[in-house]
């Protein structure tokens, strides 16, 4: 009996999370997989991601990674508002900040690598540069000069995707700015950080830092703040570093220890706030996952609907055998109502750093109730559970 995806080709650009997960599941199908990734190697950047809820936890349990994953969990952190005298205002549990299992991104891309790299193969410090989409295939040209032909490509590249510039048009029609800007770094531990993050605010603006839960004396920072559009290039990190300085400079509390670290952090985790909408998700041979698809830079959770929509996708392909058309469409269907309850109403920026005094008074007031606390908490749960997914046995052919 052959596996029903056997000698399907399909490239998967993106080493993130979903990329990785998504090859997992279509070489468990059979199919043969190549995972390019821009990177020299996998990013060690990036914020701790959570998953929430029977589906989330379901899909995990079922790629065998659970347990690994757990093993690395942080066990999430509470989130304590503070004054500038560093005084409590409230503090949101860690349940509600780490879901039911909380782990760096950087361990669960690691995680997700190191369970699909012996069934599939990965190209590091490369890209593509062209898609021609045809009736037999898809024609890809890779910046190292290599030109290939696949079954099918999955943008899995994150929210500024070049498969969904190459296949559906410009940024700017699908990719909208929220008001605000983050930033994340490491930097000494020299301020006694605890578990605990921290985050001072003033309107529309917030600073956070907290003890890297698995790296002894080191300290994780992130900043919020409102900003139009920025016109630092996106790989140019010493614009950013200024860009984000000159954003919170004059902030009282910690902020300009944290900002000497800034200056001396090998690395900057910096992104626009922003929501995509694309009313497609597939065209042709073409398919969109995660944040290319439906992802909100921060806030919702966009990691957890990720690993979903990988077990998705290879699943409707699997059950089709390899038939593109309806497998697509019966994929995008499923992942639209499943992602969407989530992604239209995340405003992250506004929760995290309100814009005006009175905003940021409210904000503390709500969460400073036991019983709003608890609200939020339940509705997250819910929103991360769909109980029709399906059960994608590993469909063969004879």
């Amino acid at each position: 009996m052959a596996a029903a995806l056997n000698g399907y080709r399909v490239l998967v650009s993106g080493a993130g999370v979903a990329g990785p997960a998504l090859a997992w599941w279509l070489a468990h199908h059979g199919a043969e997989v190549t995972v390019v990734e821009k990177a020299r190697a996998l990013r060690e950047s990036g914020f701790a991601v959570d998953f929430r809820g029977p589906t989330h936890l379901g899909v995990l349990a079922r790629m065998g990674v659970l347990d690994e994953l757990r093993a690395v969990q942080t066990h999430g952190n509470a989130m304590c508002s503070v004054d500038e005298q560093g005084r409590e205002i409230f503090t949101l549990p860690a349940e509600f900040t780490g879901g039911e299992l909380e782990v760096y991104r950087r361990d669960l891309s690691r995680v997700f690598y190191e369970h699909s790299r012996g069934s599939c193969r990965y190209l590091f410090g490369d890209e593509i540069v062209e898609l021609t989409d045809a009736p037999d295939g898809v024609r890809v040209s890779f910046a190292g000069g290599d030109t290939q032909r696949y079954d099918l490509v999955v943008g899995a590249d994150g929210l500024h995707s070049a498969v969904r510039r190459f296949a559906f048009g410009p940024e700017s029609r699908f990719v909208r700015h929220l008001g605000y800007h983050i930033a994340g770094w490491e930097l000494p531990n020299d301020l006694g950080a605890d578990r605990t993050s921290r985050q001072y605010n003033q309107p529309g603006r917030m600073a956070s830092v907290a003890a890297d839960l698995r790296v002894a004396d080191t300290a994780g920072v992130m900043a919020v703040f409102r900003s139009g559009p920025a016109s630092v290039g996106w790989h140019d990190r010493d614009a950013q570093k200024a860009f984000v300085t000159a954003a919170l400079d004059g902030m009282g509390w910690h902020v300009p220890r944290l900002l000497a670290g800034l200056a001396d952090a090998d690395e900057l985790y910096f992104d626009a706030i922003a929501r995509v909408h694309a009313p497609h998700w597939t065209a042709g041979r073409v398919a969109l996952l995660g944040d290319a698809a439906w992802g909100v830079t921060l806030g919702g959770m966009g990691v957890g609907t990720g690993v979903v929509g990988a077990y998705v996708l290879a699943g409707e392909l699997a059950a089709a055998r390899g038939a593109h058309v309806p497998a697509l469409a019966a994929y995008e269907q499923r992942m639209r109502r499943f992602a969407g309850r989530w992604q239209r109403g995340a405003q992250p920026g506004r929760f995290l750093a309100p814009a005006t005094r009175y905003g940021l008074a409210l904000r503390n007031g709500m969460f400073a109730n036991r019983v709003v606390r608890k609200m939020m908490l339940s509705g997250t749960r819910s929103l991360a559970t769909d109980a029709g997914l399906p059960d994608y046995a590993p469909a063969s052919i004879g």
